[in-house]
């Protein structure tokens, strides 16, 4: 098996977390949960409770070098084994990837498509947004199959032929454009105001809504739980130090989140559209914002969906390759063979998901008030990376041993750092996902 050099390694887990949860979700949450406080608490958590179970998930795959289900077998204390069976987080990456690959279609239709047509009002701009939803099946299945596509493309070339080197290029391009994005809003009058709507800390924007959205988008925007960082961490150098690696993943990604945020809301300030408009902040009020700046907003708006859609496939490809690592080792297949076989079967859900949001078939995939798609959303978030993530800090704080654990890490954390990040991993992260779950099942029931 092909290794990551030591900075493809932190590029290829970079790409994976600045995605579409940084760059789409984590904007739009800010809107949503009021800035702030919200953010405050993200920046907090995520230096915190996410570099702790990043490194948590990295030991697991460093220490073994094998596909997730190995992984915790092989770490296993115990005669039967049975924590193998927790290998089965990795099934998360191409649950998400349905979704997931979907919205990233939506990026390439408004990448291609509406920059060239902006929208100058915004009735114009969700019935555009409703069009592609309920009405263009063909639009979305064409740039659903052009996300999976190239994603199996890259995926089946290889960690060094394939990954690194595609991270090697978008990742770059990315910053590369969003500096330039950056320096743009910062000359405008409403800069000021997003960077203290941003920034902006009162205590009473910190509410028990706005805590567990911060955890979510913690999980979300780092990949935690579905298998991703313990297979990339089975392709690394012996002594790569999985702390410095977490750090470098973590950092750049809030810096992306914040230039994010700050861009945007800078626009949306600009020009009078909502921040509170959710998901549909990239897709409604975003080409309405473009749309006002004239000439100017066609190339803008080209250029940060050029971003958006860099991201989203750095992250599509680290989805896909867990799964395809385990097919390759336990039944010996090839590389390519496993990548499309995998890739045919998410294709065919992502067509039901499609289905669910178009008008003629959504009834018939709606389940208690959810369709389809939105339940493929919801679970992700409220049960699949939760799930994993609970699963991978439960057996490195409780079941491989607390003194095997400082053997794997020694030669990266002092003694001293160890029990600090061993605490956090035995009895705070837990406790983070257990409070996740029981707000989430809250909001069902409610």
């Amino acid at each position: 098996m092909s290794n990551f050099s030591k900075f493809g390694f932190i590029l290829a887990t970079l790409g994976s977390s600045i995605g579409l949860g940084h760059i789409w979700r984590f904007p739009y949450m800010a809107g949503v949960m009021g800035g702030g406080g919200f953010v405050i608490l993200f920046l907090f958590l995520s230096l915190t409770i996410g570099i702790s179970m990043l490194v948590a998930e990295m030991i697991i795959g460093h220490t073994t070098r094998k596909n997730t289900t190995e992984a915790f077998k092989e770490l296993d204390p115990s005669p039967q084994k049975r924590w193998g069976y927790a290998g089965i987080t990795l099934i998360g990456g191409p649950f998400i990837l349905t979704f997931y690959s979907v919205v990233l279609g939506w990026v390439l239709y408004y990448l291609f498509v509406v920059s060239f047509d902006l929208p100058q009002d915004i009735a114009t701009s969700e019935a555009q947004f409703n069009s592609l939803l309920s009405d263009s099946i063909w639009a979305q299945i064409f740039g659903f199959s052009g996300v999976l596509g190239i994603t199996g493309w890259v995926v089946s070339r290889g960690i060094k032929d394939g990954i690194e080197k595609l991270n090697f290029v978008l990742m770059p391009l990315l910053f590369v454009i969003f500096i330039g994005l950056l320096i743009y809003a910062m000359f405008m009058p409403s800069f000021s105001r997003a960077f203290d709507f941003m920034f902006a800390f009162r205590i009473e924007d910190i509410t028990t809504n706005v805590l567990i959205a911060s955890l979510g988008q913690v999980f979300f925007s780092l990949s935690l739980g579905v298998g991703i960082i313990i297979t990339y961490s089975a392709s690394t150098y012996k002594k790569q130090n999985l702390l410095k690696s977490a750090i470098w993943v973590v950092i750049p990604g809030i810096l992306i989140s914040i230039v994010a945020g700050l861009m945007i809301f800078t626009f949306v300030f600009e020009y009078g559209a909502k921040v509170s408009e959710g998901a549909g902040l990239v897709f409604v009020s975003l080409p309405l914002v473009f749309g006002k700046m004239g000439l100017a907003g066609n190339a803008i708006s080209i250029l940060f969906l050029c971003a958006l859609a860099f991201a989203g496939i750095t992250s599509t490809i680290s989805l896909l390759e867990p799964s395809v690592m385990y097919i390759i080792d336990k039944f010996k297949l090839k590389r390519s063979s496993a990548t499309w076989l995998i890739t045919l079967g998410i294709y065919i859900v992502g067509l039901l998901l499609i289905l669910s949001l178009n008008k003629h078939y959504q009834e018939g995939l709606t389940f208690f008030d959810k369709n389809l798609f939105e339940w493929a959303d919801f679970s992700s978030s409220a049960i699949v990376m939760p799930l994993g993530g609970f699963l991978s800090v439960i057996f490195v704080g409780w079941v491989i041993g607390k003194r095997r654990v400082y053997e794997y890490s020694r030669h990266f954390l002092s003694e001293r750092m160890f029990e600090i990040w061993f605490f956090i991993v035995r009895y705070i992260a837990p406790l983070v996902v257990i409070v996740i779950w029981v707000a989430k099942f809250l909001e069902i029931f409610s």
